[in-house]
């Protein structure tokens, strides 16, 4: 699932390839005419916004909401050159004079005005935004105190709790503060969830300047930990049983 360093990265570039831009736009899958992506033909993109996993165009009277999951996608290429997906499969396109963005799949596709956009339930209920302009650490820290019972790992996936995060991060966040991602949020400090919380912060916002992060101990079970030499273990957590790794010494409760 693309995560919000993905996100924001995306809002970036195609904030910058199209802002200020009047816009050609087509739905060559009846997806993006389902989301009446076809009213915007003529609009001018006046900005790009990420939150979480969210990304948000704005054309003045008009929002256009994406939310990628697992299978969507939004690509910048320069005005006609070939894609690396088939023209079916665009759900979007926005042609400006040198650049184009293409959205493909992905579950959530939809126009909304601004006004609604301010009162949408799903977006209202979005935790702090992990790489936000005004990220503070302690806000987010108090967000996953909200449920002390809860195991650490869990929480941060909670996109009510924190919005960004996703299961790479989760798992290389807590192992770069040697913090137990089993560890329910009620037996850990401040300056541990602080910890986490930072690393999370930092690494995402590296991955949107560099492009891609180089995983520490992410799908690597059974593996060496990069610190010392443990193997890497592995397992389900949480109601959705995504796979969280981690170092069995490096991020002991004990340890």
């Amino acid at each position: 699932m693309a995560e919000g360093d993905t996100i924001l990265r995306a809002a970036r570039r195609i904030e910058e390839a199209l802002g200020g831009e009047p816009l050609a736009a087509s739905t060559p899958n009846p997806r993006g005419r389902a989301a009446g992506v076809q009213r915007l033909d003529g609009a001018t993109l006046q900005r790009a916004e990420a939150h979480g996993k969210h990304l948000l165009l704005h054309f003045g009277g008009l929002v256009l909401h994406s939310h990628l999951a697992m299978s969507g996608s939004w690509h910048v290429y320069r005005r006609d050159t070939a894609w690396r997906k088939p023209t079916g499969a665009a759900w979007a396109v926005f042609k400006g004079e040198s650049s184009e963005a293409v959205q493909f799949g992905g579950p959530t596709l939809r126009l909304l005005r601004p006004d609604a956009l301010r009162r949408d339930p799903t977006l209202a209920r979005l935790g702090p935004d992990i790489l936000a302009a005004d990220f503070n650490p302690t806000a987010v820290t108090r967000s996953l105190r909200t449920d002390p019972s809860r195991t650490l790992g869990d929480a941060l996936l909670d996109q009510t709790v924190v919005a960004g995060i996703g299961n790479i991060f989760k798992s290389e966040a807590c192992f770069a503060a040697k913090v137990d991602p089993w560890q329910p949020i009620a037996r850990l400090s401040d300056e541990e969830l602080d910890r986490v919380v930072q690393a999370a912060h930092d690494l995402m916002q590296a991955a949107v300047e560099h492009g891609r992060h180089a995983n520490a101990i992410y799908r690597r079970a059974a593996r060496p930990c990069p610190t010392c030499g443990t193997p890497i273990l592995s397992k389900g957590q949480g109601d959705a049983n995504r796979t969280t790794y981690w170092c069995p010494k490096c991020q002991s409760a004990s340890g």
